[in-house]
């Protein structure tokens, strides 16, 4: 079964090459993306993906503003900070946004590694009732 992916980031490359690398996975298809935290927010409301990507700063909403309003939206769905401001302070601002990790921009290996850790936990192993 194909796990849907959401990234959220405001540079049209780094979706892109992101996109890329994420779909040469097996099973893993990006279902849609987004330039700003609010279309990331409307879009995983529509898409119900089983994962969300955001990078911190984005315009209209900032990453951990859209990772608020997902966590209390789309609780069950895990959301990743991906970002290039890696450090304890942000880590801490994430994960108190309600982001399930944080990965550096610089470590897209580590990415691959994490989803793959929640796609796979046991909580996320029954269906999620808001997927289609």
């Amino acid at each position: 079964m194909q796990k849907h992916i959401l990234i959220g980031d405001d540079n049209p490359l780094i979706r892109k090459t992101l996109r890329q690398f994420l779909e040469k996975q097996d099973g893993w298809v990006v279902v849609g993306e987004a330039d700003n935290g609010k279309e990331a927010v409307e879009k995983a409301l529509e898409l119900k993906p089983d994962l969300v990507v955001l990078d911190i700063s984005m315009p209209v909403m900032n990453g951990l503003d859209a990772a608020r309003e997902l966590r209390r939206l789309l609780p069950s769905i895990p959301l990743i900070i991906f970002t290039s401001f890696k450090s304890d302070q942000v880590n801490h601002l994430a994960l108190s946004a309600g982001a399930s990790a944080v990965v550096s921009k610089c470590e897209p290996e580590s990415l691959v590694r994490h989803i793959h850790s929640l796609l796979e936990s046991p909580a996320r192993s029954t269906p999620n009732p808001l997927s289609a």
